[in-house]
């Protein structure tokens, strides 16, 4: 009876491998170092070659100021990516959304009439691009590209060629330095605050675990009860209001609105997004790398300038890099 009872208790099952999910948030971290290290290197490049200049508290201020308007398109872009979508009117929606608010009619409302007209008209383009994405079953890359090219022409309609001059002093205040907090520009402090939501959205809420879900397999998603097509007009309307908010912060950074405004915005935030993780494909994607990969583009942008390169070679510098994040992504992705 001893024997036969110590027995089954000496044949114990092997041990269980422990889950692999560290590794792969070590692999994250180790990519969201890899962008701050590329970060510090043009930081490096731009105080080595123009150190009066590139250092000076203005134009770190100018390169932020730069930033918050296609960094906030960034954190709706990366939404629509990581869900599998993608959305190629992100700049025509700024250029509508940036027109349609700085009319004659609409400044008689002053600025609270421009902010709602902007995020109206950023939320309607973006519900035309869901409904027709979710519900026509229109591919993204068509439905979004005929957005594009609708509201292109309605803003050149709108304007007729011409600059729309904004006359709203507390909107024009808004663009000095008087209005500053802290030394920090408030179209920096709006990017902050979109990015900290879009964060806690997307690391911190349903609609975010939804998110990467249909992103990584919407059928799986489909039958685990997740409404795909309701979600997916969420998503876009998300990408609308994001270009509402940055074609306002467009009109206080210029002090006009323009039919040319937002142009290759979407080119940039799909950039900014890839080379900051988020997969092309979906189901993966983080809103602090996307910020970072704006932040790269833009100092790039601002370092060329300072050191009078051609715009060409600009290109062609961005254009290695994300062949580069590419190349990275799907190394990652086999690993």
């Amino acid at each position: 009876m001893t024997q036969s009872a110590a027995a089954p208790a000496a044949e114990k099952p092997a041990p269980v491998a422990p889950p692999r999910r560290p590794a792969l948030g070590l692999r994250l971290d180790v990519r969201t170092l890899s962008l701050l290290g590329v970060l510090a290197i043009l930081v490096l490049v731009g105080g080595v070659t123009k150190p009066d200049e590139f250092l000076a508290v203005s134009n770190l201020q100018l390169v932020l100021t730069q930033a918050s308007v296609i960094g906030v398109v960034t954190v709706g872009m990366t939404f629509v990516i990581i869900s599998g979508g993608i959305d190629l009117s992100v700049g025509a929606i700024v250029a509508l959304a940036s027109v349609w608010a700085t009319t004659v009619a609409t400044q008689d409302f002053g600025s609270a009439g421009v902010l709602f007209t902007a995020i109206v008209v950023g939320l309607g383009c973006g519900l035309v691009n869901g409904v027709l994405i979710a519900y026509g079953r229109m591919v993204p890359f068509i439905a979004t590209l005929a957005m594009f090219a609708s509201a292109r022409g309605l803003a050149l309609q709108i304007t007729d060629g011409r600059t729309q001059v904004v006359t709203i002093r507390g909107i024009l205040d808004l663009g000095n330095k008087d209005a500053y907090v802290l030394g920090v520009p408030p179209l920096v402090i709006v990017f902050a605050v979109v990015v900290v939501i879009g964060w806690l959205l997307l690391n911190r809420t349903t609609f975010g675990r939804r998110t990467v879900a249909i992103g990584g397999n919407p059928e799986a998603a489909r039958l685990a009860g997740i409404d795909v097509r309701r979600q997916r007009v969420y998503l876009y309307l998300l990408s609308g209001l994001c270009c509402g908010i940055a074609a306002f912060l467009l009109i206080i950074l210029s002090g006009s609105g323009q039919n040319t405004n937002g142009n290759l915005y979407e080119l940039d935030a799909i950039a900014a997004a890839i080379i900051g993780g988020t997969l092309l494909s979906g189901g993966r994607g983080t809103i602090t790398g996307s910020v970072l990969g704006v932040l790269i583009f833009t100092t790039i942008t601002n370092i060329f300038a300072l050191n009078n390169l051609q715009s060409a070679t600009q290109q062609i510098a961005k254009g290695a890099i994300i062949v580069a994040a590419v190349l990275v992504q799907r190394r990652t992705a086999h690993e």
